[in-house]
């Protein structure tokens, strides 16, 4: 699934491919907004993306794909 956030005052936005769920994402980023803490996000190459939540001014959580059709998939 690709996630896509929105960074304050910044014009690019960071995208993330990653296996955790939408729900999964949406509670961390509620708990770390709500702790002032980090929002972590694993991807599908096993790094972690560490963001302030503070200064997230927006998500944009993908469709789950189960799995992918073509040449690349």
């Amino acid at each position: 699934m690709e996630i896509k956030v929105g960074i304050q005052h910044v014009n690019r936005e960071i995208v993330v491919e990653t296996s955790q769920s939408a729900t999964s994402v949406e509670e961390a980023y509620t708990k770390a907004a709500a702790s002032g803490g980090l929002l972590t996000l694993n991807d599908e190459r096993g790094r972690k993306v560490l963001i302030q939540a503070s200064v997230i001014s927006y998500l944009d959580i993908g469709e789950e794909s189960s799995r992918r059709v073509g040449f690349g998939g």
